[in-house]
């Protein structure tokens, strides 16, 4: 012990011996009382609503000969064909537009403000009397967009869900105009975190609106799109309501894809086994989706 510490009354620290520090403390009496409290029910809720639900399903769709039975489904074929069509176009075309869309709503105008107010109706209605509306609007002869074409030009409206690509189509339409206002609005958000700097240097170096574009807004939503794109991927695999509430999978459940036909068979032909293997079998795509989704949330580059 040296002098100073002598007189200072310190005793000498041995060097590499000194404890962690304790950030887990643990809790006793009344506060390990409050932590199970809190605990147990939420655990119970995961337990009952995720857990069970979810390890029901697997042992449910855990028979082979289930899927040997639907590959040998005519309108499992399509509706896989459907989904995949319906996942890669909608999603990537929705994607687009609102990165397009969220261009024009960065323009600091009063009237393009209170438009993107109105833009953002679709998706605030319920889902549901939205498709509803939707599926009105194009049915028969007594449809308002056949009676407008009519009424306005004399012209014969088609009959929108009598052929298949068309009655797909019209899903297609009808779900990106219920979600576009969405991704537009995630767009805009991921545009105004840009510094303006950049916006400004590239001013002074003479760069136009679309090298701008190109150069700076591209490479900065890389990130931000890619992850919208696979939610929205995800999210489309498993909706339920715009094919079934828009064209009823018309014509001839032609226009199905697997979240419709799971429920069909599951409750309408009394065999929920096989339901439960038609919303299994997207596994093999959504999983690599949901593990490219967490690898790009990961990324630590400074990106948007």
């Amino acid at each position: 012990m040296s002098s100073t510490q002598q007189v200072l009354g310190l005793r000498p620290v041995a060097v590499g011996r000194r404890r962690p520090p304790r950030w887990h403390p643990r809790l006793h009496g009344s506060e390990l009382a409050w932590a199970i409290a809190f605990v147990v029910p939420y655990a119970a809720v995961v337990l009952a609503f995720a857990v069970y639900p979810i390890a029901y399903a697997l042992w449910m769709g855990g028979d082979l000969s289930l899927y040997a039975e639907l590959l040998a489904d005519p309108h499992y074929i399509g509706a896989a064909l459907n989904t995949a069509l319906f996942a890669g176009c909608a999603a990537n075309v929705m994607m687009f537009a609102a990165l397009l869309l969220s261009g024009f709503f960065m323009r600091p105008r009063w009237w393009i403000k209170a438009l993107l107010v109105v833009t953002m109706l679709p998706w605030a209605l319920p889902a549901i009397p939205a498709f509803v509306s939707f599926h009105w609007m194009l049915i028969g002869d007594y449809g308002f967009l056949d009676s407008a074409l009519w009424n306005l030009f004399g012209i014969d409206g088609p009959h929108w869900f009598n052929e298949r690509w068309l009655s797909l189509g019209c899903d297609m339409v009808a779900y990106t105009w219920k979600w576009l206002p969405f991704w537009t609005l995630m767009f805009l958000a991921g545009r105004m975190a840009i510094p303006p700097d950049l916006y400004e240097a590239a001013d002074i170096d003479g760069a136009t609106g679309f090298r701008r574009f190109i150069h700076i807004t591209v490479p900065l939503l890389t990130n931000l799109y890619l992850i919208c794109t696979a939610l929205s991927a995800i999210w489309i695999i498993g909706d339920f309501t715009a094919v079934e509430l828009v064209s009823g999978g018309a014509p001839s459940r032609s226009t199905e894809v697997l979240a419709t036909l799971s429920i069909h068979y599951a409750f309408d032909g009394s065999h929920p086994a096989l339901g439960v293997a038609i919303a299994l079998s997207a596994l093999p795509v959504l999983i690599p989706i949901v593990v490219i989704l967490m690898r790009r949330i990961e990324t630590r580059e400074v990106q948007l």
